[in-house]
C-alpha cells in the first residue's frame, strides 16, 4: 500500500467521523437532551468535515468529477454556518436547521452523482481499451 492511499484512506475516516458527529449533534436536541453539548459536537463535525474536504481534493482529470467533489466542499462550509448559527442565535433553531438541511442536500446529491459519474468514466476508458 502506497503513501497517498493511506493518507487518503486517513481523510475518509475523518469525513466519516465528522459526518456522524454533525448527525449527533443534530438528533441530540430532538430528544430533548438540552445540556448544550450538542452545539459542540456538531460544530467539532463541521470542522473535522471541513478540514478533511480541504486537505483532499480532486486529483484526477475529469472535470465534471471535479466539478461535484468541490460542490461537495460546500456542504461542509454549509455545516460551518450552521455551526456558527448556532452560537449566534441559541434562541432560534430555524437558521441552524436550515443551512444544516442546505448542507444535507449538496450531501445526497454528491452521493449519487460521484459514483454515477465515476462508473460512466470507467466504461468509457473500459470501451476505448
Amino acid at each position: 500500500m502506497n503513501q497517498t492511499t493511506t493518507i487518503s484512506k486517513m481523510w475518509m475516516g475523518v469525513m466519516t467521523a465528522g459526518m456522524l458527529l454533525i448527525v449527533a449533534g443534530t438528533v441530540l436536541p430532538i430528544f430533548r437532551l438540552d445540556n448544550n453539548i450538542y452545539k459542540y459536537v456538531y460544530t467539532a463535525g463541521a470542522v473535522m468535515l471541513l478540514v478533511s474536504r480541504l486537505f483532499n481534493p480532486y486529483k484526477g482529470t475529469n472535470l465534471r468529477l471535479k466539478r461535484l467533489v468541490r460542490i461537495e466542499s460546500w456542504s461542509a462550509i454549509f455545516f460551518c454556518v450552521a455551526a456558527f448559527f448556532m452560537f449566534y442565535d441559541p434562541t432560534t433553531a430555524r437558521d441552524w436547521l436550515a443551512f444544516t438541511l442546505a448542507g444535507g442536500i449538496i450531501q445526497i446529491y454528491t452521493s449519487i452523482m460521484i459514483p454515477r459519474v465515476e462508473a460512466k468514466s470507467r466504461k468509457e476508458n473500459n470501451r476505448d481499451q
